[in-house]
């Protein structure tokens, strides 16, 4: 082969060589470190950039997203002396990637140290129980120490999350327990503050039950009271405007007495002192007999006769006055009296019907005699 042609070929091969070492392009969110000879030179930022072939070099290729940093569970001991085990969550940011490269080692092994002395030292000031419910406050302190160390690396911590915070065995178990007595205790005083208030609302319930029921017995007996004196009122209103007269009520006083028996718990009744003057009112009455007050009229021949009848009858009714001996007990007294009585009323009815019916002319008049 000719030395010319091997020689142009080389040269080809060592301007290819140069011109790719010369260009180079960084994808978006990376940052390249340049060294020039060991010192460093610049950081490329995304795109096309040329550097010096041979003298300079790519030392470091940094990420500035966020990135996310989980560290295993490490043993913290508490305010009370309780091992337990936390692991964090890192959300941290390349803000000057020179500083990342060159200021610390290996960063991510100087946070997650930092982190964890950072913990020990707020968990060593809080017991278990603190330590379980104050997450907010134990991620806002990690938050500002690893913020302020980290600075200085060229990295902003954005966020530290607690992720886990495992207490031991045992102390999980007493935990359940004291957790399952404390809703035990809930659930019973809920079931007393349930029967309590089902107490007070059927006792409740008892007593506007009774006020109504004593209340209705109250309007009805009122209503009762009311009606009775008003069928009173109605029946003494009647008699003063019908303007009866002894006779009348005397009739009505005997035709009352049967009931006074008729009853079955009735073993014994009272004769009244006024039953003779009641029946001799009503044979007066029914009879027409002189009375004291102005003269009557004279009757007809009909009347006359009811006149001798009643004699006869007023003859044969006995006088029942309160100094009257009564051989009878008590008993025999109530019927006797009820059947004279009965007697009477039914032999006044009679005559008053015979009396107040037209005359039958006798035989062989007319009716011009």
């Amino acid at each position: 082969m000719d030395p010319v042609v091997i020689v142009t070929l080389v040269a080809a091969i060592v301007v290819v060589f140069l011109v790719a070492s010369t260009v180079r392009i960084v994808p978006q969110a990376r940052r390249y470190n340049i060294e020039r000879f060991g010192r460093y030179r610049r950081t490329l930022q995304p795109g096309l950039n040329f550097v010096a072939p041979v003298a300079d070099r790519i030392n470091t290729k940094l990420d500035v997203r966020e990135q996310v940093y989980s560290s295993d569970p490490r043993p913290v001991i508490t305010e009370d002396n309780l091992v337990v085990n936390i692991d964090t969550v890192l959300y941290y940011q390349i803000t000057d990637p020179r500083a990342a490269a060159y200021e610390v080692a290996d960063y991510l092994q100087a946070i997650d140290q930092l982190t964890v002395t950072t913990l020990r030292n707020v968990i060593g000031s809080m017991d278990l129980e603190e330590t379980l419910t104050s997450r907010e406050e134990i991620n806002s302190r990690l938050r500002a120490v690893l913020d302020d160390a980290t600075g200085k690396w060229g990295i902003r911590v954005n966020r530290v999350e607690i992720k886990a915070i495992d207490p031991p065995h045992t102390i999980k178990e007493a935990m359940e327990k004291q957790m399952r007595a404390e809703r035990d205790k809930r659930a019973a005083i809920l079931h007393a503050e349930g029967e309590r208030q089902a107490k007070i609302l059927t006792a409740e319930g008892t007593k506007q039950k009774d006020i109504l029921e004593a209340q209705g017995t109250q309007q009805a007996m009122i209503l009762r009271a009311d009606g009775e004196a008003k069928a009173v009122e109605l029946v003494f209103q009647a008699v003063h405007r019908n303007n009866a007269d002894p006779k009348v009520l005397a009739y009505k006083y005997l035709e009352t007495l049967p009931h006074l028996a008729s009853s079955d718990n009735n073993t014994f009744w009272v004769i009244p002192g006024e039953l003779t003057e009641a029946v001799r009112t009503v044979t007066r009455a029914f009879g027409d007999q002189p009375m004291t007050g102005p003269h009557t009229p004279a009757q007809p021949e009909g009347a006359a006769a009811a006149d001798a009848d009643d004699t006869s009858y007023e003859s044969r009714v006995p006088e029942l006055d309160a100094g009257s001996a009564v051989s009878l007990d008590a008993a025999a007294a109530a019927d006797e009296a009820g059947k004279q009585a009965a007697a009477a009323v039914s032999d006044a009815k009679a005559e008053a019907a015979a009396a107040m019916s037209p005359q039958v002319p006798r035989r062989g008049q007319t009716s011009g005699d």
